[in-house]
């Protein structure tokens, strides 16, 4: 028996996880720093490690979007997943490069919607193999 979950074999499982995880980091951070002395002067000032955690999850995500996408069955899945996934990129790389002010809460709509997509894909949209997707292509408004 196997005891260890792969991404290829349970990208939904990995991808609702790692959602779920960017979610918390997202909702901890104002918390876990509103008291540090640097933001009383308005400086941003957390511990890098913290800030590359960010990048960590949007590769996690990313991997379990392309493999999620992979075996769904339905066709829309393919694209609600990766216009969430896009939007949360662009708002970390938005607030990595500080281009234009964001509000926190708009990290959590494209981290919640990860997390639904894949549970949802998980229960509804299983494929046994690729085949299934490549016929929906066909179908486009199928499903």
């Amino acid at each position: 028996m196997k005891a260890s979950i792969t991404l290829t074999d349970h990208p939904n499982i990995w991808g609702s996880f790692t959602s779920g995880l960017c979610l918390a980091h997202c909702v901890a951070t104002p918390f876990l720093f509103a008291a540090h002395p640097g933001h009383v002067h308005g400086h941003h000032a957390h511990p890098f490690w913290w800030g590359c955690i960010d990048v960590l999850f949007i590769v996690l995500s990313f991997l379990a979007v392309f493999w999620s996408v992979r075996n769904t069955s339905k066709y829309w899945m393919k694209y609600a997943l990766w216009i969430s996934w896009a939007l949360l990129a662009v708002l970390v790389v938005n607030e990595k490069l500080e281009l234009f002010p964001v509000a926190e809460a708009f990290f959590y709509f494209p981290s919640i919607a990860l997390i639904v997509l894949h549970l949802y894909n998980r229960k509804y949209c299983r494929c046994p193999n690729e085949c299934c997707v490549h016929e929906n292509q066909s179908l486009k408004g199928d499903g």
